[in-house]
C-alpha cells in the first residue's frame, strides 16, 4: 500500500535554527504482509517536542536519545489504530501508542514497542475520547511534569511555597504548574512569551500570575509576583530567564532541571554551563539543581498515568493543545513549537 511519510532532509547544524525544509515529504510503499510480531497501524495523531531538536544533530549529546538519520523516516510520539496484527498483544481495532512512532500515515510496528498502558490497549475512556492526550497530559509529557515535581521539587502541603515555571504555556510546563498547585504550592507563577499565553495560564489553568518575558521586566515582575521568594523552579528554558529566577530563590530551594529549550540551537553540552554568578548563588543558598530524566522513573509510570487520567477526567487538570491538520505540516508545526508558536501540547492530526 502507498503511504506518505516525513524524512529528515537536512540537518540545521549544531548552531542553527531548524526550518521546515529540514524535513521532506515523500511517498513510500508498505507491504501488507506482516511478519510474526508485526502490527499494521493507521496513524491518528503525532507529537512534536523540544527534545527532537537534539535528534536533528549527528550527535544528540545524550546517551538515551538517538539521532535521526538523513533521508530516513523520523519518529516520535504517536497514537494510532490497529488495522491488522500478527502480535498476540494487539487485535484489529485496538488504539495503541508508542514513543517511537514513524511519521507515516500508516506503519508496520513491532507489537513489543507499542505501549500497553494498563496492561491492554489504550482505553479512550481514560481521556474522555481525547486520544491526543496520550501524547501529552496522560503520556510521557504528563509523566515528566508529575514525576519531576514529585521527585525533585520537594513540594510540601502547608509550607507556604511558591513555584515558578518557565516555558509555562508549553506541553510540560502547563501540567507542571497545575501539579505544583494541587500538591500544595500556595503560589504558582508562569513565565511565557505572549499575553494570550499569560491569560490562558491564569484563567484556564489556575496559575496565580503569569509573566510575558517578551514584553515585561522579568526580574521586577518576579519580585512583584513572588513576595516571599521562590521555593521551587520548574526549568524548561535555561538561559537568562533561569538566571533571573535563581537569583530570587530562597535558601534550601529546588530547581527541577527539565529542559533548556533556549539553548537547543547552540553547540553546548547538556545541561548547558551556568554563569559563575548563578553557580555562586546556587552554592551560597544551598539550592539543589538536579537534572530530571523521566525514563529513570518508569517503574512509577502506571500509577502516575492513572492519577493523571483521573485528574484530567475530574477537571483538576485542564489540558491545552494546539492542533495542526495533515502530515504535510509536520515540519512547520515542529518549527513553530520550537519558537513558542503553540499553547499547550503541539499535536498534528493525521487521520480520524
Amino acid at each position: 500500500m502507498q503511504v506518505t511519510r516525513v524524512v529528515l532532509n537536512s540537518r540545521p547544524g549544531n548552531n542553527g535554527a531548524p526550518v521546515a525544509e529540514n524535513f521532506r515529504l515523500e511517498e513510500a510503499t508498505l507491504s501488507a504482509d506482516l511478519a510474526d510480531g508485526d502490527v499494521l497501524v493507521r496513524t491518528l495523531c503525532l507529537s512534536v517536542d523540544p527534545y527532537m531538536r537534539c535528534r536533528m544533530n549527528e550527535d544528540t549529546g545524550v546517551d538515551y536519545v538517538t539521532p535521526w538519520q538523513l533521508s530516513e523516516c523520523v519518529d516520535g510520539g504517536g497514537v494510532g489504530v490497529v488495522e491488522s496484527s500478527r502480535c498476540g498483544l494487539c487485535v484489529e481495532g485496538d488504539v495503541v501508542t508508542s514513543f517511537n512512532w514513524p511519521w507515516q500515515t500508516r506503519a508496520v510496528i513491532k507489537g513489543s514497542v507499542l505501549q500497553k498502558v494498563w496492561h491492554g490497549a489504550v482505553d479512550p475512556k481514560l481521556v474522555d475520547g481525547h486520544l491526543s492526550y496520550f501524547l501529552g497530559a496522560v503520556g510521557i509529557t504528563g509523566l515528566t511534569a508529575l514525576l519531576g515535581v514529585r521527585e525533585k521539587g520537594h513540594v510540601t502541603k502547608g509550607a507556604n511555597q511558591t513555584m515558578v515555571v518557565s516555558g509555562a504555556a508549553g506541553a510540560c510546563g502547563s501540567i507542571a504548574g497545575q501539579i505544583g498547585r494541587l500538591d500544595g504550592c500556595v503560589r504558582v507563577v508562569g513565565i511565557c512569551g505572549s499575553d494570550e499565553k499569560c491569560r490562558a495560564l491564569v484563567d484556564d489553568l489556575g496559575f496565580s500570575a503569569a509573566i510575558n518575558y517578551r514584553q515585561e521586566d522579568v526580574p521586577a515582575r518576579l519580585t512583584e509576583c513572588c513576595p516571599n521568594g521562590i521555593d521551587v523552579y520548574f526549568d524548561n528554558v535555561g538561559g537568562s530567564i533561569s538566571d533571573a529566577v535563581i537569583t530570587q530563590m530562597n535558601s534550601g530551594s529546588h530547581v527541577i532541571l527539565c529542559g533548556q529549550i533556549s539553548q537547543y540551537n547552540k553547540d553546548v553540552p547538556y545541561p548547558p554551563p551556568l554563569s559563575e554568578e548563578t553557580k555562586e548563588t546556587l552554592r551560597r543558598k544551598n539550592i539543589t539543581r538536579e537534572r530530571f530524566t523521566v525514563l529513570n522513573y518508569m517503574n512509577q509510570a502506571e500509577a502516575a498515568l492513572c492519577e493523571l487520567s483521573q485528574r484530567v477526567q475530574s477537571g483538576q487538570i485542564n489540558v491545552l493543545e494546539t492542533v495542526v491538520n495533515g502530515i504535510e505540516n509536520m515540519g512547520d508545526a515542529f518549527c513553530s513549537m520550537m519558537t513558542g508558536g503553540n499553547i499547550g501540547k503541539q499535536i498534528i492530526k493525521i487521520s480520524e
